[in-house]
C-alpha cells in the first residue's frame, strides 16, 4: 500500500456514519455537541446527509408530538 491508500483510509474512519449521523442529528436538535464531533461533521460530512436527517428529524418529531396530543386528548 501506498501513502494515497494509507490517506483514503484514514478519511474512511473519519468519515461519519449512520450511528454517527443519528448522533449529531440529535445532538444539533437539543443544541448539545462536542467540539471534536462539530469538527468531523464539518470536515468529513456531507452537507446533503446532515440537511435531509434534520427534515426527516423534524417531520418525524411533529408527527410524535401531533400523535402524542391526539392521545392524550381525546
Amino acid at each position: 500500500m501506498n501513502k494515497q491508500d494509507d490517506k483514503h483510509e484514514a478519511d474512511d474512519e473519519q468519515r461519519p456514519g449512520a450511528i454517527d449521523l443519528l448522533k449529531s442529528t440529535l445532538s444539533a436538535a437539543i443544541g448539545v455537541q462536542t467540539n471534536a464531533n462539530r469538527e468531523r461533521d464539518f470536515k468529513h460530512g456531507n452537507i446533503k446527509t446532515f440537511v435531509v436527517a434534520g427534515i426527516v428529524f423534524t417531520v418525524v418529531f411533529i408527527g410524535t408530538v401531533i400523535s402524542v396530543v391526539n392521545f392524550v386528548l381525546p
